[in-house]
């Protein structure tokens, strides 16, 4: 890792991952600093938690997406908001089909932010996807904490585990 990351480990869902995953996500949040960055979690749904086999950057479509969100926009931007493209959604969802994957989180950066999840974070969340947030502070990745929804779409905090 380019730097020292803080994970918490509440008591909660498990999601699983390689150490190279936290590296891809902490290297493109601190490429796109000092906006924030957003990507894809495929792997595996098992009754003691998820496991990530892959992780994909994509790019922040906000600026042409926001439209397609209620709400004023004019002081919204790829500092404080992220979005990912339709299409790339799709893109994506097939692939991890035809590799019996599944998309089951996306992450995102928090530029000069903490690792907990906006108001905006919440509204746009879906019940079945994990929510791993990088804080990035002066453009180095240095706490990274991964949500997910309970029944009253709240969020509640994931416990991260490396797998070697």
């Amino acid at each position: 890792m380019t730097s020292k990351v803080t994970i918490f480990k509440p008591d909660s869902v498990v999601l699983r991952l390689l150490p190279k995953h936290l590296q891809i996500i902490c290297t493109h949040a601190e490429s796109t600093y000092p906006e924030e960055c957003c990507g894809l979690i495929l792997g595996d749904l098992a009754s003691g938690g998820k496991t990530v086999i892959e992780v994909i950057s994509t790019e922040n479509a906000w600026k042409s997406q926001a439209a397609n969100f209620p709400g004023d926009h004019t002081v919204d931007s790829t500092r404080r908001r992220y979005a990912i493209a339709p299409q790339i959604m799709l893109q994506a969802q097939k692939q991890a089909r035809d590799r019996s994957l599944n998309i089951i989180g996306i992450y995102h950066s928090h530029p000069d932010n903490s690792a907990t999840p906006s108001e905006c974070d919440r509204l746009y969340a879906w019940p079945e996807y994990s929510y791993i947030i990088v804080s990035v502070q002066n453009g180095k990745a240095s706490q990274l904490q991964s949500w997910s929804l309970d029944d009253s779409h709240q969020f509640q905090a994931e416990t991260i585990e490396n797998i070697i």
